[in-house]
């Protein structure tokens, strides 16, 4: 179970540092582009994505059920 438990934070932890950096992006293209929706919508886009994956757990929608 501490395996377990060790395997979700380290995946946690890979998709906390790509939507920081999405975010550091997002206020850069901000602050310097002068037309920013298009790329701001997508770069939202690719992050709800993440957290909806990642953090709501939809995956396991489409997976069997586990028994423990």
């Amino acid at each position: 179970m501490e395996q377990k438990k060790k395997a979700e934070y380290r995946r946690n932890f890979y998709v906390v540092i790509p939507l920081a950096l999405l975010t550091l992006l997002e206020f850069f293209i901000a602050i310097n582009v002068e037309d920013a929706a298009v790329p701001l919508m997508l770069i939202a886009l690719v992050k709800a994505g993440l957290i909806i994956n990642y953090f709501m757990h939809i995956y396991r929608l489409w997976r069997e059920e586990e028994h423990e």
